[in-house]
């Protein structure tokens, strides 16, 4: 009897053939996704970091240190936004920097302060050294991690001759040189800053500005996390968004696929059979999934503000203007989907397909941040990354209500869209 069970299941398995495609698809095509993100990444080689300077010092050693920026390759230098006609806009100053973070521009600005040229470079402790500011996103915890080490290993580089002296000075004062010993070193001081570039070996460093085991730099990196620092649990923005329009997506899809067993049922046909027409059935459902997943997002977010500290009461207006679009462009989405499929088992392997595959690729579970360039740009057509972009920057970037409306804009029109496709491949339903 269990083999006649297993045969049967089979059969019918067999006689849906598109349900038999999807569901070994779905792997093949998730798996493909996932190799695509990184596999792209190993092919580019290290992602490069978008690195915005501004130089507050405005000496010459300031200046070497910017060039030995410009040379490592590993960064992706801008002094000044990107001009949109022939005239070169103005260099980044402190608040342009800081706006651009919040934009979204760039994860990392480094800051040289005024002083920095003229502070000694000294091992041991000091009264004064140079110090550097770097104001980071830590919405994308790689880039600054990245340019905190990488910015050491460019100060050894390109600024060799710096260290080298000051190690002699503190040395001096400890151990104390004759005249021709000091000559000597000044001569070996010379001939470093005459072939310190930024393409130097990298020496060994430290991972942090002022490392364990008794070594400290003479520079003091001071890094600020620009759009965290306010933030109790800053991170929890982030995934809410991500996870909450994911399962926001499964949930309109499912519920959408009442669609399928009410025609199976013939419930449809009964329907029909009064004055309720195929748009205005389906415009109700629209309104009942739509009024359900702002629900839904709600007590996922209110649970997020409870128990994980996220800042849902300073944002509820920007919270709703979010959400509501959302919930319009996930709920016909699935109405879409209900409407394509013939069978529930269609509709659970096409969803799984669909709904994983834009979803991975939308930035809900990987950051769109770490993903290779051209990726990131060509992840923008689907509409839940605009559903991302759109609460994050209400939660994140703290941005204003007008700043939403690209993001609302384009969730509206997307599900316009995924409603007139679902009505009209639900033509065939009509008993007209």
């Amino acid at each position: 009897m269990i083999f006649a069970v297993v045969r049967t299941a089979w059969a019918q398995l067999r006689r849906d053939r598109a349900a038999i495609a999807l569901t070994f698809v779905v792997p093949i095509v998730f798996f493909s996704i996932f190799a695509l993100i990184f596999g792209g990444q190993r092919d580019a080689g290290t992602r490069k970091v978008r690195l915005l300077v501004v130089d507050e010092d405005r000496t010459p050693r300031s200046a070497r240190l910017l060039e030995a920026l410009a040379a490592e390759t590993a960064f992706d230098v801008r002094r000044a936004p990107k001009g949109d006609g022939d005239a070169a806009p103005p260099p980044y100053d402190r608040a342009a920097a800081e706006r651009a973070i919040r934009d979204g521009d760039a994860a990392v600005a480094l800051i040289v302060p005024p002083g920095f040229g003229a502070a000694p470079f000294a091992f041991g402790p000091v009264a004064e050294r140079p110090r550097l500011e770097l104001l980071a996103d830590s919405s994308d915890p790689i880039a600054g991690q990245m340019t905190a080490g990488l910015l050491q290993k460019v100060l050894f580089t390109g600024l060799s001759d710096l260290f080298l002296e000051g190690g002699i000075d503190s040395l001096d004062q400890v151990a104390g040189f004759t005249d021709e010993q000091r000559a000597l070193l000044a001569d070996l001081t010379e001939r470093a800053r005459g072939g310190a570039t930024g393409a130097a070996e990298t020496p060994a460093t430290p991972e942090d500005g002022a490392a364990g085991g008794g070594f400290e730099l003479p520079v003091d990196i001071e890094v600020r996390d620009l759009l965290g620092e306010s933030k109790e649990n800053p991170l929890v923005a982030f995934y809410a968004a991500g996870l909450g329009v994911m399962f926001l997506l499964f949930s309109a899809t499912g519920a959408g696929g009442a669609l399928i067993e009410e025609r199976e049922s013939g419930t449809l046909d009964r329907l029909l059979a009064t004055r309720l027409t195929m748009g205005q059935l389906l415009a109700g459902k629209l309104v009942h999934l739509a009024g359900l997943g702002v629900i839904q997002l709600t007590v996922m977010f209110v649970w997020g503000w409870l128990v994980f500290d996220l800042e849902l009461p300073p944002h509820l207006a920007g919270y709703f203007v979010m959400a509501v679009p959302t919930a319009l462009a996930c709920s016909a989405f699935g109405l879409l989907l209900a409407a394509f499929c013939r069978t529930r088992k269609q509709l659970v392997a096409a969803s799984n397909l669909v709904i994983l595959s834009i979803s991975a690729l939308g930035g809900s579970m990987f950051p769109r941040f770490l993903m290779p360039e051209g990726l990131q740009k060509a992840s923008l057509v689907f509409f839940n990354s605009w559903a991302l972009e759109g609460f994050l920057d209400v939660f994140w970037r703290e941005e204003g209500l007008a700043a939403l409306l690209p993001e609302v804009t384009v969730l509206l029109v997307w599900a316009i869209v995924f409603y007139a496709l679902a009505r009209r491949l639900a033509r065939k339903w009509d008993l007209a």
